[in-house]
């Protein structure tokens, strides 16, 4: 190795150095370490092979133990992922373990108030409920809301104890909230879920075009693989199609910045020109293909200035993009929140895909769709079946499915519901409002927080009929409404394996024990199993397996022969080297880098996933219906028209309003701002605006504002951007936990979580809830004293004058975390 870089400080320079390469090169290796205080590299008496559980990138890393603490982390080179480099979340998260304010026993509700006991009196008051639940109302009466950061292995058997064990339909995760339109929009094109591309693409890839993906925040460590590309040889050309003034639109060729809620019509032109070009691979859609024709007819009249009186986006930056996306040779598209949380999610997500398919750039080097995920393990979500579908990507409609599923499990196929499809979160929470489902277990996840319009959040889970179980690591502001709280152990302190957005498996070692009696989520499930007493057809446990590698096992069983097939993978295999991409089996024994490299795979009508659904209603697609369109199982163009925002401007409520993430926190701050370089770094909320909408508005950087909509409202601190005239941004992730208000706003002026305001609406076809096109109007309501809002300046929300330059304006200091921010870079 060389020597390291020492110093750099990962707060202000989150993306670190770069090591340019250039087209069809090998990634360089670059391997960041960070230690605690007083701690060197000759202190670590033990490294733990683990990956990020604060971003979906799969990041992989091993865990410094001393002493039975973790005390730090470094990237672990040998891996596809990030070749040894970790971004600021994963530098410093691992030190909320430590937070003082952990949770270590149960807790049941006593009198009104939350009082500490031991496992069986929890567990106890569980179960009893549940057994008289399904006594009196049925299966439908409980309902399981988890997460998308918990291991494979508990969420497979959650959903096998959910779906065979009670019977119930109810079970979702909050991957709802973020990448259930990834999901959507694959199966829709594509038949099945699954990335037809990979991170690789980002080394071949002459052209990457990313859609509502600030990748930088986000992604940082994929953000590092494409800032190293652009400063090799021959760099790709980069579009950008976020209405903020994100690094990815500061670097982009090409940034279009539409207005929110237009994505349908912008992308109808795009493909418009494309078409009108004749930069169609007309032998690609011949063979693999089945829906052109339509798709070309719908965008036959959406020309760029169509789009532009639409979008508000000229029509000669419109004509710009479509050149470039005509003349790109490997086109990588990636697509995130500003997509899948907009108005018409699916539709949008789908009309990307459906560039790829008449380019002809799919199963190719470069060659790609990453319809990205947004948390660590929403991949396994899904293929579990926790969060909507059946495990094994398996088809609720299609009979022979759900009797595979039933042999897997020795059940009977009448026991697994699929009378309708799986009910999605709002839905969940919508029957426990109108009193239908009458016990919530919600695991790993901060609803009270991260569901749209709060104050109705707060209600259903307030109410003296539902009875509410919280797992988690603390007491969050859900927690503090709960009947009953399980302390949880965290990433670190249990064994499991997840994946990544492009399919990664990675094993994650338990590296030090949980504090005080807290258990792994896959303990606490398997301990209700076996007090529910849960049996198969033949009398036997329905859930046989006790450790983690032995439900590894199982779910390998129920993946085999499955789109997600685990069958090659062992934690064995797992170890010591980099993670493995599914599928994985005997006759691709080191897992499959892309799909599609041989035509469409899954699209048939006997072993699709998912006969699709109508792109405005969400009505199902029927078999005989898709069976007639699609008799061969090829890819489905499936084109879409645009329709406006359920919601829009008005004279009341004259700006947009649109959330998002910050680079240094993750959901709702229940580990980040724990953390004392991520916390420093954006330690309060705060709200975007235009330079014209600041002096429209009589707004100044630093001045209190009020942004209200038809649900509520939030005060925050200006931050004055290169945003887009018309729009406020509001990140999402404060809620009350760290305030005195606890699960709430102690008084109205103290409100400050973003989704007090947002609307309850979603995509028809993903669920998805619309958490950017909300109609909304601002009001000062005191001058600030002169200190500058507390928003990043390294990232989208960098004041005007470094929009384009790194200097700050006078009197705003840059962000950055200090000498104990401070990570080495080492490079082989």
């Amino acid at each position: 190795m060389e020597s390291p870089v020492d110093g750099i400080d990962r707060i202000a320079h989150p993306w670190g150095g770069r090591t340019a390469y250039g087209p069809g090169g090998t990634w360089p290796a670059r391997v960041d370490t960070y230690l605690a205080d007083g701690i060197t590299p000759h202190d670590v008496e033990q490294w733990v092979q683990s990956a990020s559980v604060l971003h979906s990138d799969g990041d992989a890393m091993d865990i410094a133990v001393r002493a039975g603490r973790i005390v730090g982390v470094r990237g672990r080179a040998v891996d596809r992922v990030n070749r040894g480099r970790l971004g600021p979340k994963d530098l410093f998260g691992w030190q909320a373990n430590h937070a003082a304010d952990r949770l270590r026993t149960p807790m049941i509700r006593e009198d009104g108030r939350l009082v500490e006991c031991d496992w069986d009196t929890a567990m106890g008051r569980v179960v009893d409920r549940s057994r008289k639940l399904l006594a009196a109302h049925g299966p439908g009466a409980i309902g399981f809301y988890t997460s998308g950061q918990l291991f494979l292995e508990e969420y497979y058997t959650l959903a096998v104890l959910a779906r065979a064990g009670i019977g119930t339909n109810h079970l979702d995760g909050n991957t709802r909230l973020c990448t259930s339109t990834a999901a959507e929009a694959l199966k829709e094109s594509f038949g099945c879920d699954g990335q037809p591309g990979s991170y690789t693409d980002v080394d071949h890839a002459d052209t990457i075009a990313l859609f509502g993906h600030n990748m930088a925040e986000t992604q940082p460590v994929l953000w590092m693989r494409v800032l190293d590309r652009l400063e090799g040889q021959d760099p790709p050309r980069l579009l950008c199609v976020d209405p903020r003034p994100t690094v990815v639109a500061r670097r982009a060729d090409v940034h279009l910045a539409p207005r929110v809620g237009t994505n349908v019509a912008l992308l109808n032109a795009l493909l418009h020109e494309v078409i009108r070009r004749d930069r169609v691979d007309r032998a690609f859609v011949e063979a693999h293909t089945v829906g052109f024709e339509e798709l070309s007819k719908q965008v036959a009249e959406c020309t760029p200035e169509w789009a532009s009186a639409i979008c508000d986006v000229p029509a000669a930056a419109i004509t710009e993009a479509a050149e470039l996306l005509s003349g790109a040779e490997r086109l990588l598209s990636t697509v995130l929140q500003g997509v899948y949380q907009s108005h018409q999610a699916t539709a949008a997500a789908v009309q990307v895909n459906n560039l790829h398919l008449i380019r002809g750039m799919l199963g190719r080097p470069g060659c790609g769709v990453l319809q990205m995920n947004g948390q660590p393990t929403a991949q396994n979500t899904r293929e579990t079946g926790a969060d909507g579908d059946l495990p094994g990507f398996r088809n609720w409609q299609n009979d022979q499915h759900v009797a595979d599923l039933a042999r897997v499990w020795n059940v009977e196929p009448a026991t697994i519901p699929h009378y309708a499809p799986p009910t999605p979160a709002l839905q969940i929470f919508r029957y426990a409002e109108q009193g239908s489902v009458r016990m919530l277990w919600i695991s790993g996840t901060n609803p009270v927080v991260s569901l749209p319009e709060l104050a109705r959040i707060r209600g259903i889970l307030g109410q003296e009929r539902l009875f509410t179980v919280v797992q988690d690591l603390f007491l969050t502001e859900t927690a503090r409404l709960a009947d009953v709280v399980l302390p949880a152990a965290a990433w670190g302190e249990k064994t499991g394996t997840f994946t990544n957005a492009d399919r990664t498996v990675h094993l994650s070692e338990k590296a030090v024990d949980p504090p005080g009696q807290a258990r792994s989520d896959l303990d606490i499930f398997l301990d209700y199993a076996r007090r529910m007493d849960f049996r198969d057809r033949d009398g036997g446990p329905l859930i046989p397996w006790r450790t983690p590698e032995e439900t590894f096992e199982a779910w390998k069983r129920c993946s085999a022969g499955r789109p997600c097939d685990y069958t090659g993978l062992t934690y064995d295999r797992l170890r010591g080297g980099s993670g493995i991409q599914w599928p994985c089996t005997e006759d691709a024994p080191d897992g499959t880098e892309r799909l599609y490299t041989q035509g469409i795979s899954w699209a048939h009508p006997d072993v699709c996933e998912s006969y699709g659904k109508d792109l405005v209603t969400g009505a199902s697609v029927e078999v005989v219906e898709y069976r007639s369109l699609n008799p061969d199982g090829k890819a489905v163009i499936k084109a879409a028209q645009y329709v406006a925002p359920h919601e829009d401007t008005s004279e009341e409520y004259p700006l947009q309003l649109t959330t998002g993430r910050t680079l240094y926190h993750f959901h709702t701050r229940t580990k980040t701002g724990r953390v004392p370089q991520l916390n420093a770094a954006a330690p309060e909320v705060w709200a975007e605006l235009s330079p014209t909408e600041a002096a429209t508005w009589d707004l100044r950087e630093g001045d209190t504002a009020r942004i209200t909509t038809p649900r509520g409202s939030l005060q925050a601190r200006v931050r004055i951007t290169a945003i887009r005239d018309g729009l406020v941004f509001v990140p999402f992730h404060y809620g009350y936990w760290d305030t005195p208000g606890g699960h709430r706003p102690a008084a109205q002026a103290d409100a400050r979580a973003a989704n007090e305001t947002t609307v309850t609406d979603w995509d028809p076809v993903s669920k998805q809830p619309l958490y950017k096109t909300a109609a909304a109007r601002i009001e000062r309501v005191s001058r600030g004293d002169g200190s500058p809002a507390p928003a990043p300046t390294t990232t989208a929300p960098a004041p005007t004058t470094t929009a384009s330059a790194p200097s700050t304006p006078d009197g705003i200091p840059a962000t950055a975390g200090g000498p104990r921010a401070h990570a080495t870079e080492e490079r082989p």
